[in-house]
């Protein structure tokens, strides 16, 4: 639950290892959250992770481990969370994969893993975690997006489709979970200097994960439904968004 001046005391992120929940991790432990859960495939791998947090002054950190391929899990992982650790305020949904355009569009496997990571597995473990939430009676749930699920482009248009479908996905889930309690809020970064994207050149109006989580907790703050990083970069995806089609294939992006 959270506290009397309304700041988020736990929290649960599927997707340990992101730079932006982490970022995100360290403004609100400033904000006084103590209790942090950090699941991600490989829990050995967020140990260090852990330690940090805990140091930082975070009471209680739990590692454990979540597939978001592994959608048969997801309903029983959810469960045993909410049922060994009690209320939890905020539901971080920071898994997925980047892929890579080229050569992924070459390989059907290698599509359909980016699809299963960014689409299918948020929604299959989305469905339980807003039914655990609804029946707390309160919490809210952060779904990361992308600017470029605002119109995919050549350039990454399996990633962007991807993304895409999980941001409507939570945009209508916020809407059926208005009145329980329950809040769902979209973060649309544009390019962000992280480790996921550490092989590519920055491009206009690029983020760091500190700047990301500084507008992920001013959202959470104002109870906010979108979060655009930079906020300018939302006009600039506004124009984007009403080319006409013949025009807008024409742009190198």
């Amino acid at each position: 639950m959270k506290n009397s001046l309304g700041a988020v005391q736990s929290v649960l992120v599927l997707g340990g290892d992101s730079d932006i929940a982490f970022a995100t991790l360290r403004e609100l432990i400033c904000a006084r959250t103590r209790t942090i859960i950090l699941a991600g495939r490989s829990p050995e791998r967020l140990e260090a992770r852990a330690a940090d947090l805990r140091e930082l002054g975070a009471t209680s950190v739990e590692v454990t481990h979540f597939d978001g391929a592994d959608t048969g899990s997801h309903e029983a992982f959810v469960d045993q969370v909410f049922s060994h650790n009690g209320d939890v305020d905020l539901v971080f949904v920071a898994f997925g994969t980047l892929g890579s355009q080229m050569e992924d569009e070459l390989d059907r496997e290698r599509t359909l893993t980016v699809i299963q990571s960014n689409y299918v597995g948020a929604v299959s473990v989305l469905i339980p975690i807003a039914a655990a939430l609804k029946h707390q009676g309160h919490g809210t749930i952060v779904v990361m997006s992308t600017v470029a699920a605002e119109r995919p482009r050549r350039s990454n248009y399996i990633y962007g489709s991807s993304k895409a479908g999980i941001d409507w996905f939570a945009q209508g889930l916020g809407d059926a979970l208005k009145g329980s309690g329950v809040n769902v809020m979209i973060v649309r970064p544009g390019f962000v200097k992280s480790k996921m994207t550490s092989h590519m050149e920055d491009a206009p109006l690029a983020a760091t994960p500190e700047e990301v989580a500084q507008a992920i907790v001013a959202g959470l703050r104002r109870n906010h439904e979108m979060v655009w990083v930079p906020g300018k970069i939302r006009w600039v995806m506004s124009v984007l968004r009403h080319l006409p089609r013949a025009i807008f294939r024409r742009l190198n992006l």
